[in-house]
């Protein structure tokens, strides 16, 4: 065991040093941490790269809080208002429809699927992950409101999804004798509590560290870690008052933003992302290590045929009709349908699925998680790259790399493999 925990840290170092390198040849942080993962199961075996359920359960609800928290919490009025209807299409119209296309698909192709089964794929995959396609979104050849677009629902779409997600499981596992025997009912309250719960936390919390900065009783590194801390305090103390933490620690973090007015200041949030950013890469290598042997022993024919679809029909439909009367032209459109890979998000819930259905439940959804994100990862890693530079030609061939993005421009969530290029 000493000796896989001492390579997974010399591959973070490596990845640490070396990532703006590797980022040259399109090799993003998921692509690299799941090989790295697979070729690890094969050389040590999964008994010596599993973890225990506890530890999985801890990896993943911290990571899912943090970035549920700074997702939100670094949302700025001013910045989303130009385009805030085009963001409320795709959010409020696109998602929806892709939650109920997803379900609707799972239901007619996946064998042995429930109601609540289809409803958890057709939510589960709906989330998108922008840093999956790291060389499009700082590629200053594709305009900057095109990828401020897809950032924005990237940040805000798995949001979005988890009380959905979270019900889903919950009927899914009391149907099945799983964790959830509370049923959908139950986990309908807790959602309702945490709701309140983290708008309230999340308001009292954002006022008080502008006041304790106001009044120089902290400074700024000092009030990053209370972010940090704050973060995973709105997700196990909603679960104490009976809330779901998760949307305890999404909501928070909106009213958190909103006591700033303009959305939490980015040095503030620093902290929280660097610190996601690395269990992130943890949860890409359980992923290529764990789940996909397991997932790849149960794959079916019915399983790549929705993964195919996830990809392109249920999500690029969806957004083409969101789109509709946007004033955007049918080359944007298929750019944003396209761009909206499955990650983070969908990895999380699918560990999620692991931790808390029964093994006959899990066989019937995960491999379907499992294998629609190992072909996002692969498909769009390949894909950003040069599609960037065609679209970017396209639309703008008058843009060169000496564009500079708007100052304002949203960060791309933590696992972006590229930094822009000097001058862009």
């Amino acid at each position: 065991m000493d000796a896989v925990f001492s390579l997974i840290l010399l591959l973070l170092f490596a990845w640490g040093v070396c990532a703006q390198k590797v980022a040259r040849v399109e090799l993003t942080a998921p692509v690299v941490f799941v090989a790295a993962g697979f070729l690890l199961h094969h050389g040590f075996g999964t008994d010596e790269l599993a973890p225990s359920p506890a530890t999985v359960r801890t990896l993943v609800e911290t990571t899912l809080t943090w970035v549920l928290f700074t997702d939100a919490a670094r949302l700025s009025l001013r910045s989303l208002r130009p385009d805030l209807g085009l963001y409320a299409r795709l959010l409020l119209i696109g998602l929806p429809l892709c939650i109920g296309l997803g379900t609707l698909v799972a239901l007619g192709l996946v064998p042995g699927v429930s109601g609540w089964a289809a409803l958890y794929l057709g939510t589960a995959l709906a989330p998108t992950d922008a840093a999956l396609g790291a060389s499009m979104m700082n590629n200053p050849a594709v305009p900057a409101r095109i990828r401020r677009t897809i950032n924005v629902e990237s940040g805000l779409n798995d949001g979005i999804a988890t009380p959905v997600v979270v019900l889903s499981l919950a009927g899914l596992a009391a149907a099945g004798g799983g964790a959830g025997h509370e049923g959908a009912g139950g986990a309908l309250v807790e959602l309702l509590i945490g709701l309140v719960y983290g708008a309230a936390i999340g308001l009292v919390s954002g006022l008080l560290v502008r006041s304790a900065l106001r009044r120089s009783w902290t400074v700024e590194s000092s009030a990053g870690t209370a972010v940090l801390a704050l973060a995973l305090l709105c997700y196990t103390s909603a679960i104490v008052v009976g809330g779901n933490g998760f949307v305890a620690a999404f909501v928070a973090g909106l009213a958190f933003g909103t006591a700033y007015g303009e959305g939490a200041p980015e040095w503030q949030l620093a902290f929280v992302e660097q610190s996601a950013s690395v269990l992130s890469l943890l949860v890409w290598l359980m992923f290529g290590a764990v789940m996909l042997p397991a997932a790849l022993e149960h794959l079916t024919w019915q399983a790549v045929c929705y993964a195919v679809l996830s990809l392109t029909v249920i999500r690029m439909v969806p957004v083409a009709l969101a789109l509709l009367g946007s004033g955007l032209d049918r080359r944007t459109v298929l750019f944003v349908g396209w761009f909206g890979p499955r990650g983070l998000a969908s990895v999380i819930f699918g560990l999620l699925a692991v931790e808390e259905l029964a093994p006959a439940a899990a066989r019937v959804v995960v491999p379907v998680v499992v294998c629609t994100v190992l072909l996002s990862v692969v498909a769009h890693g390949l894909t950003s790259g040069p599609l960037a530079r065609w679209y970017g030609s396209a639309v703008r061939p008058d843009a060169g790399a000496g564009r500079r993005p708007p100052a304002d421009e949203l960060p791309v969530r933590g696992l972006a493999g590229r930094a822009p290029r000097p001058g862009a």
